[in-house]
């Protein structure tokens, strides 16, 4: 085993790699039941869902761990799933099924730009403020999962009334009108955010005093606690522990069906290149912010990046995985399989090599039967988990030169539109977007990578066609 992940070579063992692959699978698990219900509105089958997202999850991860040795684990992406039900399926009119083969063919594409070494171009070409400014927007990105899962906010209605996010009424998806909604600290009388809170200072605690597993011994404490708080529900009453039939979603794309409409055919492709940038970028976000500043990847893979040859470095092999999970999953029936962000936790819990990522698709794989035990966790015990990851990721945001308005100004926008947007891909949108402008404003438009223009390009106009 030492041999195969490199535990030596790379100052881990079995035990850590093991904790940090539970870790990660806890602060993850909420995917296996928040995408089936978002999918679920769609028209798909609800337990077929379920058992999709697990296979994806599990082949995904256990490809990135044993193929390209990495400690990131995949699962359909929250965002995407939302995209995939409320604007492809509720707003635009397509299918499930067609929605299915556009993912699909999201994946392929995925694949092509990762075997053509196109994404490896677009990591180099991305300076080095800008990936300082991707982690540390990660960092908060994830700060703000935590915080909305710790119920640590209260989101109020107040101010002029403002189209809001689609709601479902007698089982169809409509628009909605509601009113700007302000952000506010809660008072705590809510049994789980008092219980978050507690897990938070538990863990700070035991970050502080440099316990080995501070994260996951967190979560475990946090969840026990909750069990007299009323929070961690441990009734199993009537829960069955065997996986439903994937039936209703496998292999049910269509295809021939999404073309059949030549009249569509410009609404199916932007359809696809929207997919695609938020996948890719998501992607290479999420690699750029936590595998750098954890020393994941190494000097082989900065000459990869330099030479754009070949499938030799864990960069390499990290990106074909993650390219090959969005098609995998659309064969099973979910929406795009992505490398998760949540992977930081594991990684902050001393994680580095694929073991941990093996880990965690195992036990992905034996979701499938314990489910209801998987389900006793509350979101309550993972929120600080991620709270604190969000804080550990945070120190590159040092080394910019914020006394520059120059470099200040993308990198900015690169993290903060991430958390305010719930997205990672829009946050580097706008940090490429700002970048070039930048440039160009000061005269130095040849500093600018060729490849940093056509993104950009690509950005606009994918943000032009969504305002369409």
């Amino acid at each position: 085993m030492d041999r195969f992940f490199k535990l030596k070579e790379n100052g881990t063992n079995v035990r850590t790699e093991i904790m940090a692959g539970l870790t990660t699978f806890i602060t993850m698990a909420y995917i296996i039941f928040v995408n089936p219900n978002i999918l679920s509105l769609a028209g798909m089958d609800r337990d077929a869902v379920f058992v999709a997202t697990i296979i994806a999850a599990a082949i995904g991860t256990l490809v990135m761990g044993l193929v390209a040795n990495v400690p990131f684990a995949q699962a359909p992406g929250m965002g995407l799933n939302a995209f995939f039900t409320f604007t492809v399926v509720g707003a635009m009119g397509f299918p499930w099924q067609q929605a299915l083969a556009i993912v699909f063919i999201c994946g392929l594409i995925n694949i092509i730009i990762t075997a053509t070494s196109i994404r490896k171009m677009i990591i180099k070409a991305i300076p080095e403020s800008l990936q300082y400014a991707i982690s540390g927007g990660i960092g908060l990105f994830i700060t703000y999962v935590g915080l909305k899962s710790a119920h640590f906010l209260n989101f109020t209605m107040e101010g002029a009334n403002v189209i809001g996010e689609p709601i479902i009424q007698d089982g169809k998806i409509v628009s909605a009108v509601a009113k700007d909604i302000v952000p506010a600290i809660v008072n705590f009388t809510d049994p789980a955010s008092l219980l978050a809170l507690i897990g938070l200072v538990i863990i700070v605690v035991l970050m502080l005093l440099k316990v080995s597993g501070s994260i996951l011994i967190g979560i475990i404490l946090t969840t026990i606690i909750g069990i007299f708080m009323g929070v961690t529900n441990v009734d199993l009453a009537g829960k069955s522990f065997l996986p439903p039939s994937i039936a209703p979603t496998f292999l049910k794309l269509d295809i021939a069906g999404l073309f059949a409409d030549p009249s569509k055919l410009f609404l199916v492709l932007t359809t696809i290149l929207s997919f695609s940038l938020s996948d890719t970028f998501d992607t290479i976000g999420t690699f750029l912010g936590t595998g750098r500043k954890s020393g994941i990847f190494d000097k082989k893979d900065e000459e990869s990046l330099h030479s754009g040859k070949g499938f030799s470095s864990k960069l390499d092999k990290a990106l074909f995985a993650d390219a090959t999970a969005t098609s995998i999953g659309a064969l099973f029936g979910t929406s795009n399989t992505t490398t998760y962000v949540e992977s930081a936790a594991g990684i902050a819990a001393g994680g580095r090599t694929g073991l941990t990522s093996v880990v965690t698709g195992i036990l992905f794989l034996a979701s499938l039967f314990i489910a209801p035990l998987a389900g006793i966790v509350p979101s309550a015990a993972t929120a600080p988990a991620l709270i604190v990851v969000g804080i550990l990721m945070m120190e590159p945001m040092a080394k910019i030169k914020w006394d520059s308005f120059e470099e200040a100004a993308s990198a900015f926008f690169t993290a903060i539109v991430m958390p305010f947007t719930y997205s990672i891909a829009n946050g580097v949108a706008a940090g490429f977007i700002f970048y070039v402008i930048t440039k160009i404003v000061k005269g130095k438009a040849k500093d600018v990578h060729p490849i940093m223009y056509i993104v950009c390009l690509m950005f606009v106009l994918n943000f032009i066609f969504g305002a369409l």
